[in-house]
């Protein structure tokens, strides 16, 4: 995703395009059994893309999804009650969106520079992603908000991206808050009018570059439901990035290698989901961000462990579920990880039908689009 527009998988703006390769966990088919990303395509009218979040979190459409038999419901997402029951656990992704799109001019020049923010590797020191790169090579610097923040390229890295030091006066989160704009994704046209709509009420802990958009449909009012009729809440952190993203470019899906995104799982976190599990209860996982935290931080048993780190783990059909059980998502972009993960749950044929169906339907898709409880 030129980087921004050249890539329609991309949710985190125009860079993304240029993701770095890392190693990937994931389940490797047999080579006879190889998984096409062609498999995962669908047809979208573009109309259907979602431009402006609704009114009301909740009043979105519910598509309901047996992973057992295949049968649908159509619901309103504050329907999502009835499919929960006291005993269950719900895994929601408590990570912040920063501003992390910066437009900026190169010093001498005066020619305009974008710059993502994508991860803050020490200090002032962020790995990013730039456009034109042709303007960032190292030594280059660039000039944010009249002099308010400064950026030095210190060198470039796998995949094109960028490593700069920036220089300031005061708090960063500050100037970023005053300078940056919300990395919306490049098929979004409109302009946000409310920065806090591509935030979930959650959200609590800053870093990530796109929001878990499955999040988005809930209100603190409906949390407090939830949590009345007896169901647990757990809050693990996966800052979004590239890992979510990045585009499938090649045929073979077992080929694929995912960006490290950072997670944290806390050891009440582990308690709640450990204590559900054994007590017969539901993991439910709110968004694939949630889920690729808690199969991330789990052990071959199944139990989460507590703790932090990097995670590369690609899941994509005959990956085998270590914690989840059941998932709430948002329709994903065609031949994408994400359509990967949750065909890997409901099996891709029944996904396939029922983003069909959607289709047929007319709900609406992407970030700001409806959602599906698959159980």
């Amino acid at each position: 995703m030129d980087i921004y527009t050249e890539n329609r998988f991309l949710c985190c703006g125009e860079f993304l395009g240029n993701a770095l390769r890392f190693p990937f966990l994931g389940f490797r088919r047999k080579m006879e059994e190889v998984m096409k990303t062609s498999d995962f395509a669908y047809d979208l009218p573009e109309e259907l893309i979602a431009q402006d979040p609704l009114a009301d979190r909740a009043s979105s459409r519910l598509l309901v999804l047996d992973k057992k038999t295949g049968e649908r419901a159509h619901k309103n997402f504050h329907e999502i009650v009835h499919y929960l029951r006291r005993g269950d656990c719900l895994v929601i992704n408590d990570t912040k969106v920063i501003p992390a799109r910066l437009i900026g001019q190169k010093e001498g020049t005066g020619g305009k520079v974008e710059v993502l923010l994508l991860k803050r590797r020490e200090n002032n020191i962020w790995e990013t992603l730039v456009k034109p790169g042709k303007k960032a090579r190292p030594g280059a610097e660039i000039v944010f908000g009249g002099g308010l923040l400064r950026a030095e390229v210190l060198e470039v890295v796998e995949e094109g991206n960028r490593l700069v030091k920036f220089s300031y006066e005061g708090i960063f989160e500050e100037i970023l808050d005053q300078l940056g704009q919300m990395p919306l994704p490049p098929y979004i046209t409109h302009e946000l009018e409310d920065r806090n709509r591509y935030q979930t009420v959650y959200a609590a802990y800053e870093g990530s570059a796109a929001a878990p958009t499955a999040g988005l449909h809930f209100t603190k009012e409906l949390l407090a439901e939830i949590e009345d009729m007896g169901v647990s809440i757990a809050r693990v952190t996966l800052h979004v990035g590239l890992g979510t993203f990045r585009p499938v470019k090649v045929e073979d899906v077992a080929k694929h290698h995912m960006h490290t995104e950072y997670y944290r799982v806390t050891e009440e976190a582990a308690n709640i989901i450990n204590g559900t599990k054994k007590r017969g209860g539901r993991v439910i996982c709110v968004g694939t961000t949630s889920c690729r935290t808690i199969e991330s931080a789990a052990a071959a048993d199944g139990t989460v462990v507590p703790g932090e780190g990097d995670t590369d783990i690609f899941i994509y059909p005959g990956y085998r579920f270590k914690v989840l059980d059941c998932l709430i998502t948002n329709f994903h972009l065609p031949e994408s990880t994400l359509l990967m993960l949750v065909s890997a749950l409901a099996g891709r044929e029944q996904v396939m039908a029922a983003y069909q169906e959607a289709v047929a339907e007319r709900y609406r898709f992407f970030s700001f689009g409806d959602a599906m409880f698959i159980y």
